[in-house]
């Protein structure tokens, strides 16, 4: 079966297309995403706005587009927490579907934990034995514990690195010493609150963490490797991160931008990032954490081919969408908007042919 999910995030909208076989680990076929920055765009109050909510439109009806040329046999549309937690949640989700079709579902932060957890058991393996997870997003915090294919225990918090940026630091950078304080008092105070039961877990044999958040600051806070002079991406210390915050927050956006691992559409929220790993690796007593390159969208993937090898799972609760809805979703309800990046989409996946 060739699946495709559909993950509407904080600053994108990513679609990844691949091939399920039972007893086999997904096979890529594609991968797709395009900006939207929802948080950036959401006001204090949670309201996503008119131009945020067309730019979405026009991103999931150019995905169904795609998984449409890829013939995609199911896709599985889904938001985190930029939409789930926005108070005009059900007016865009209504207004994605006039447009596109596609009704898209929402998960909760503790299934996110869950799925991401499983992603991490596929890449892993049982060697891992007990695995603490840690998932910086842009709107939560998502750790989870245990020793089998789903985690004993997930919990999320609400301390992704856009939204403590949007709410806790000043639109303008550097960030002054008391800024940084006052963030990371409330963050260590949120995870003290949240992560008690976590806390009296048995200790974990591996320490794990996902997101692009952490695997920037792995490369920007990685010790380098003798003999090639590269930083080590695939791990990050909390010894090693912990100088970083100081310096993150004398600088400025564009500054950071051309530090090692930070991107230039997240050097605004990068410091915020940083808070909230290097406090969570303390309050949870890790002092290294292993970067896995799988996440919620493996996860997801892996959730579905449990199905399709008969295991019955119950954290998944966003719909399908079956082929013959998705072609007719691609012929009828491309928007003039969507039509232009469904065209250089389809452009751009040509070539990766």
């Amino acid at each position: 079966m060739r699946c495709g999910v559909l993950d509407i995030g904080s600053r994108t909208v990513h679609l990844k297309i691949a091939d399920l076989f039972p007893g086999r680990p997904p096979e890529p076929v594609a991968s797709w995403k395009q900006p939207v920055r929802l948080a950036d765009a959401t006001d204090r109050q949670g309201v996503i706005p008119r131009g945020a909510i067309r730019s979405l439109v026009g991103a999931v009806t150019a995905s169904a587009a795609a998984a449409s040329a890829h013939h995609v046999d199911r896709l599985i549309p889904f938001a985190t927490s930029a939409v789930r937690d926005a108070t005009n949640r059900d007016a865009v989700l209504d207004e994605i579907e006039a447009a596109s079709g596609i009704r898209v579902g929402f998960m909760s932060g503790v299934e996110e934990a869950r799925l991401t957890f499983r992603a991490v058991r596929g890449w892993l393996g049982w060697s891992a034995g007990r695995i603490l997870l840690l998932d910086i997003g842009g709107g939560s915090l998502e750790i989870a514990c245990g020793s089998g294919t789903d985690p004993a225990l997930a919990i999320s918090l609400p301390l992704g690195a856009d939204r403590l940026t949007r709410h806790h630091l000043p639109d303008a950078t550097p960030v002054k010493k008391r800024d940084v304080k006052a963030l990371r008092r409330h963050v260590r105070a949120t995870l003290g609150q949240g992560t008690a039961e976590l806390r009296a877990q048995p200790a974990p044999l591996s320490c794990v963490a996902t997101s692009r958040t952490f695997a920037q600051l792995a490369r920007l806070a990685g010790t380098r490797q003798s003999g090639n002079g590269l930083p080590a991406a695939h791990s990050l210390s909390r010894k090693e991160l912990l100088p970083w915050v100081s310096r993150l927050a004398v600088k400025t956006d564009r500054q950071r931008a051309k530090l090692r691992g930070i991107s230039a559409s997240r050097a605004h929220q990068c410091l915020a990032g940083a808070i909230v790993a290097e406090a969570a690796m303390e309050v949870m007593a890790v002092k290294r954490l292993t970067i896995c390159p799988w996440a919620l969208r493996e996860g997801v993937l892996l959730d579905h081919l449990s199905r399709l090898e008969g295991e019955h799972s119950e954290f998944m609760t966003a719909p399908f969408m079956t082929a013959p809805r998705i072609a007719n979703t691609a012929k009828s309800n491309i928007s003039d908007t969507a039509r232009g990046v469904a065209s250089d989409l389809y452009e751009l996946l040509e070539r990766r042919k």
